[in-house]
C-alpha cells in the first residue's frame, strides 16, 4: 500500500509559513518522501499499517489549508505514468520491509 498525501497550505504570514514547514517536517518524521513539493508518498506493507498512517497524519494537520490523504496498492501506484519534460522517468522502488528474525 502507498499513501499520499496531498495539501495547499497557506503561506502569507509568517505563522503560515512556520505551520506549512512543520506540516512537512512532521510528514517526513513519520517516513513519508516528498514526490512534489505540496505531495507526500510513504510505503506501508499492509492496509493496517497504512491506516495507522493516515491516523498519525490527521493528528499532525494544520489549522488552516487543505489536506488530502489518500491509500493506493502498489499495483495502481506502478500503473502511474511519470514524466519530467518529455522522459519518462522511473517508478520508486518498492519499500523495503525490515524483517527480523
Amino acid at each position: 500500500m502507498w499513501v499520499l498525501v496531498f495539501f495547499d497550505l497557506p503561506t502569507e504570514t509568517k505563522r503560515d509559513q512556520k505551520a506549512a514547514a512543520k506540516f512537512r517536517k512532521d510528514l517526513q518524521r513519520d517516513g513519508f518522501t516528498m514526490f512534489q513539493f505540496s505531495i507526500y508518498i510513504r510505503h506501508c506493507a499492509s492496509c493496517e499499517n497504512a491506516e495507522a498512517h493516515v491516523r498519525r497524519v490527521k493528528t499532525m494537520l494544520p489549522e488552516f489549508g487543505k489536506v488530502g490523504i489518500m491509500t493506493i496498492t502498489d499495483k495502481q501506484f506502478g500503473s502511474m505514468l511519470l514524466y519530467h519534460g518529455q522522459k519518462t522517468m522511473p517508478h520508486f522502488a518498492d519499500g523495503v520491509q525490515l524483517e527480523l528474525f
